[in-house]
């Protein structure tokens, strides 16, 4: 039996922002009509490097597709010369439990991530939007903007990190990607100055007043993904509707489980999952000035359905190369 194996830079040459969209809001379609099988990540931790490994498998049974991720979170890897994060993702054959391919999935993570955050601001923030905000300089900014452009078409594009220099360097690799501006700011209270704003830091204390986010704001909180991390003043949780992507997820480590744990909102405060506002069972803004926040723990079911279009485009393309199992 063998095996496809597809690299970096093979997963890269098939996959786009535009196409990643549909599928992932496809996914999320079918999770809030309930078409999904998606056991919760499961977490090793390794707390003597300041890491952690997570599994995610998923099913999506409309489309017979599944497979697992296994991906880890090394916050101190770039000093190693290594990402922060890394993925494996495994597409399996329904029909026999067989692996069917394997391919890089760091890259698929960060184009994935960035999708499902276009596509909650998509159906979540007001379609006026102008100024989009960002804290975080990472990967996970530049396919949140991505993503983002793919929706609106933004005035001002406002930026900070912990060093200016990241913030200059994204801003020098993404001026031929965004039609406006992108200013650096030396604060986040600055930042905050927007209709959309994105955190993708993986700080472990508020850095995000709630007196700086002004009526109508959405914001994607992205960078809250195992427990004990959160973003965003528990205030500002308090004021806004909240939409996870996934309930079980959030609840464990997302952005609201840190206020959870310590009683500033209870489970009866989210709002709704983003499937279920997608698929029309739940409604998204209902005003144009309540704040919004779409709570991304970030779901298999986006990875595994990302996965699927970059195999059938590889097989189709002749790319990567088989590998014999036994």
């Amino acid at each position: 039996m063998e095996v496809l194996w597809l690299d970096q830079e093979e997963v890269k040459s098939v996959v786009d922002m535009h196409s990643d969209m549909v599928v992932v809001e496809s996914a999320f379609r079918q999770h809030g009509l309930g078409k999904v099988q998606m056991p919760p990540k499961s977490y090793l931790y390794y707390t003597a490097y300041n890491g952690d490994l997570r599994t995610m498998p998923a099913y999506l049974e409309e489309e017979d597709i599944t497979g697992v991720k296994i991906v880890n979170v090394h916050p101190g890897n770039p000093m190693r010369g290594l990402p922060t994060v890394m993925a494996l993702i495994i597409l399996i054959s329904p029909e026999t439990g067989a692996p069917v391919a394997i391919m890089d999935g760091t890259y698929l993570t960060d184009i994935r991530t960035g999708a499902a955050g276009g596509t909650a601001a998509k159906y979540l923030a007001r379609k006026d939007s102008k100024v989009i905000g960002l804290v975080g300089a990472g990967n996970q900014a530049r396919t949140q903007l991505e993503a983002l452009l793919e929706v609106f078409e933004p005035e001002l594009v406002r930026i900070t990190s912990r060093t200016r220099e990241s913030c200059e360097k994204f801003i020098e690799e993404m001026k031929d990607l965004s039609p406006c501006e992108i200013r650096y700011e030396d604060s986040v209270q600055k930042v905050c100055d927007c209709d959309i704003l994105v955190t993708t830091t993986p700080t472990r204390k508020p850095i995000v007043k709630a007196d700086w986010i002004k009526a109508g704001t959405h914001i994607n909180a992205i960078g809250a993904d195992a427990v004990g991390k959160e973003e965003l003043d528990p205030e500002l949780l308090i004021r806004s509707k909240i939409i996870v992507d996934d309930m079980v997820q959030a609840l464990h480590s997302g952005e609201v489980n840190v206020p959870l744990s310590k009683h500033y909102i209870s489970e009866n405060d989210i709002h709704a999952q983003l499937g279920e506002v997608i698929a029309g069972k739940k409604p998204g803004r209902t005003s144009e000035d309540e704040i919004t926040i779409f709570d991304s723990t970030g779901l298999a079911i986006q990875d595994v359905a990302t996965a699927h279009m970059v195999y059938e485009r590889a097989v189709k393309e002749g790319l990567g190369r088989e590998v014999r199992m036994f």
